[in-house]
């Protein structure tokens, strides 16, 4: 079984534990505090387990030059890349507010550290876990500085390789263990054709000690669905409350009401995954009692004839008895009385029958 961690205080991630759903609210929140919170609130209403950002230090994460490049993009909040980004940033008293209000309402709150003193930050403003985008998943430096921190860690792996993520996997471990890698492919909005949801199933065989878990862009609810049915244990999805807005995220992220059905659709899947043992359930009597079928005489047998096939077939009976899997088990049986066609093969009728107990 994949071992478990506690991503979050109180809530574990992996083996048997439900699907930890991470509403990934990113930079949707147009630079606007009141609708951060509102943007929070929705994660929580749905049913979400985490609400989670994107923090930059700008100058950290980009050099001059980028942050000067002319950005003339429709979903542009500035002249240059530089007065886009720092519409969008949150300051870290800002962000303070954000935990507290997040705390105050009951969701678990974090953000992606976007550069090596976001992550300082987010480390000081005890967040849970730190999430590790795709854009940094090679940052190798990165990742040693971050899994030093000692926090649990979400690492996705768009835009990756699996030789960089047995890489990831071969330096994160010995410093910290309770980490996760999530599938993910770097495209928004993606196109299912570059899901490859199978890579799920790689990572599990790959790296069978740790959770895995699925990072998606795609529209609708459908493929993080089949995620979680495949295994994911962790789930996270970029979220909006009006995809019509400017910002190149919207189209890929799920409305309140996609993200509340997301939710629901997952834990139904969960409580379907069930059991691997196959049985007869207490559910399925009725059914069972009602079509449930029985070895029947086809032909009229006499007091102490021996069964063959031929006198045998399988009906709806009344009342109840062999069950059809024992027609063969009957053939050289001997019976004790006469049965009449098409009377039900019973215990009763069958010579030293001995009940056969079912485990």
């Amino acid at each position: 079984m994949v071992r478990e961690f506690e991503l979050c205080p109180g809530r574990r991630v992996g083996g048997d534990q439900p699907c930890f759903i991470i509403a990934e609210i990113g930079q949707n929140h147009q630079g606007d505090l009141d609708i951060a919170k509102r943007m929070i609130r929705m994660a929580k209403d749905c049913g979400a387990d985490c609400a989670k950002f994107q923090k930059s230090e700008l100058e950290y994460k980009f050099n001059k030059k980028a942050l000067e490049r002319p950005y003339t993009s429709k979903h542009s909040w500035g002249k240059t890349y530089g007065e886009h980004k720092r519409h969008l940033e949150f300051s870290h008293d800002q962000y303070r507010e954000l935990k507290k209000y997040a705390e105050e309402i009951g969701i678990f709150f974090t953000a992606s550290g976007m550069d090596e003193m976001a992550v300082e930050f987010l480390h000081e403003l005890d967040v849970p876990f730190f999430k590790v985008g795709s854009g940094d998943t090679n940052n190798f430096p990165y990742l040693e500085k971050t899994a030093k921190k000692g926090r649990p860690m979400v690492i996705s792996s768009g835009m990756q390789s699996m030789n960089t993520m047995h890489q990831v996997y071969q330096i994160v471990k010995p410093i910290n263990p309770n980490f996760c890698f999530l599938q993910c492919t770097s495209a928004y909005p993606l196109q299912p054709e570059d899901v490859n949801l199978r890579v799920i199933s790689a990572y599990q065989s790959a790296f069978p000690d740790i959770p895995i878990g699925y990072s998606g862009h795609e529209t609708g609810i459908a493929i993080s669905v089949a995620a979680v049915a495949m295994g994911a244990k962790v789930l996270e999805r970029h979220v909006t409350l009006d995809k019509t807005w400017k910002g190149s995220d919207h189209q890929a992220s799920l409305e309140p009401s996609e993200l509340a059905e997301l939710v629901k659709a997952i834990r139904t899947v969960e409580k379907a995954m069930g059991s691997p043992i196959k049985q007869l359930l207490p559910c399925e009597m009725a059914c069972n009692e009602k079509l449930g079928k029985s070895v029947v005489a086809k032909v009229a047998i006499p007091e102490g004839a021996i069964l063959t096939l031929d006198m045998l077939t399988v009906k709806v009976g009344e009342p109840k008895g062999f069950p059809p899997e024992s027609i063969f088990d009957l053939v050289g049986q001997k019976v004790k009385k006469n049965i009449e066609e098409d009377e039900t093969i019973t215990e009763q009728v069958v010579e030293n029958h001995v009940k056969k107990v079912k485990c």
